[in-house]
């Protein structure tokens, strides 16, 4: 009942400005005598700390607001993708602290070097909370393909190379006994946790977030919560058989949609293959930017290729909308460096397609561009404390 109620209380502070002693009671149910205790508690847990004096207009002393403290708890988030590692370290009040994100062409590179690195980012990030006086309360991280979420393990990610890494047990070994708990999860599905959390004032509750680098995935989330389907398997839609037909995807499958719309299909029409924008050792941030330079300048094969992409997204996003019914759909990856010129043409397609006559999908172009997994990985480790505050006593 203790835990339940600190929840309560803290996830009721998530929600609004600081407030008084008084106004959480009222908000929580709970009485005052058990809201200060629990209030003590949460202070001394680091989670929460007592801020200015509240004003709100009423005659009598102003009491003290309490607020969430997010200088003291961290969660890590971190992403495995094809040509990159990510990480992002957010406080308890979701703001990003540190980011940092190293250029890497993870197929090429042997499994236990990648997973070095990944330890080293940790690492930096452990020292960042030590120097606040901090800690962390634990690590997610985003890989792509179908992962074990029991073991912390890729059991197969074919556009990494991967089968049967067990990246929490390796990870875990590396850091030491005085590293924070691991959790894997689908990059794509992390990425869904952070889109509809920064859209939960929204009234958004049914939301599709698509993932491209060179692999695609789909992140589900359907009444507010996010679908992993019985075995975890939800959202592999780039291996929808709607791409060029009799063409093999690293899958082992033939015509799957990714070889139309992923990365490296995109790259082939926009540029010849000499050029610097498949170069994997340039972060993939730079070689995007120069593409989107070359569309504003007018560059005609980069608007053919992007008029294709188009038109190839459209296909596979009219079967989700018919399958899924979403609210929203939300474009990430490498897909929001070119949102201006997707999004209409998308959206007039998909218009053209539309059987009901409510409210069609929204289309968007993700806000958190190619941190959305990373930052999703750092949410879902956080919202453990909201879930039983009493775990940062143990870190």
């Amino acid at each position: 009942m203790r835990r339940a109620n600190m929840s309560l209380m803290l996830r009721s502070l998530r929600s609004g400005d600081p407030r008084s002693r008084a106004r959480l009671a009222t908000e929580t149910g709970l009485s005052k005598g058990t809201t200060s205790t629990l209030i003590a508690d949460l202070v001394g847990l680091g989670l929460v700390r007592e801020d200015e004096r509240e004003r709100t207009g009423a005659v009598g002393r102003p009491g003290t607001a309490i607020a969430i403290d997010g200088g003291r708890v961290f969660g890590v988030g971190m992403e495995i993708n094809v040509d990159y590692l990510a990480l992002t370290v957010v406080d308890l009040r979701g703001r990003t602290v540190h980011s940092a994100v190293a250029a890497l062409d993870i197929a090429s590179t042997p499994v236990a070097e990648v997973l070095d690195q990944l330890a080293r980012l940790i690492e930096d990030a452990m020292r960042l909370a030590r120097a606040r006086d901090g800690q962390i309360v634990g690590i997610g991280i985003g890989a792509p393909g179908i992962v074990d979420l029991e073991s912390g393990s890729v059991r197969f990610a074919p556009n990494l190379g991967w089968h049967g890494v067990a990246v929490a047990r390796e990870l875990a070994a590396r850091l030491g006994p005085a590293g924070p708990p691991i959790r894997l999860e689908n990059d794509s599905k992390l990425g869904a946790v952070a889109e509809f959390s920064v859209r939960e004032n929204q009234d958004i509750e049914d939301l599709l977030y698509l993932s491209a680098d060179v692999g695609v995935g789909a992140g589900i989330v359907a009444g507010g919560r996010l679908m992993r389907g019985w075995s975890g398997f939800s959202g592999e839609v780039g291996h929808l058989p709607i791409g060029p037909q009799g063409v093999a995807c690293p899958c082992g499958r033939t015509g799957c949609w990714e070889l139309n719309v992923g990365l490296n299909a995109f790259l082939a029409l926009a540029a010849d293959q000499g050029d610097v924008v498949h170069d994997r050792s340039v972060p993939l941030e730079e070689r995007l930017r120069a593409l989107r330079g070359r569309a504003d300048s007018g560059d005609g094969r980069v608007l053919a290729a992007l008029s294709t992409l188009a038109a190839n997204l459209s296909i596979g996003l009219s079967v989700l909308v018919d399958v899924l019914n979403p609210r929203m759909i939300v474009l990430g990856g490498y897909f929001p460096s070119f949102s201006d010129f997707l999004l209409a043409p998308i959206t007039a397609a998909l218009e053209a397609r539309r059987m009901d006559l409510g409210s069609s999908a929204i289309l968007v172009g993700s806000k958190l561009g190619l941190t959305s997994a990373a930052r999703g990985g750092a949410q879902l480790v956080l919202e453990d404390v909201f879930e039983d505050p009493t775990i940062a006593a143990s870190k």
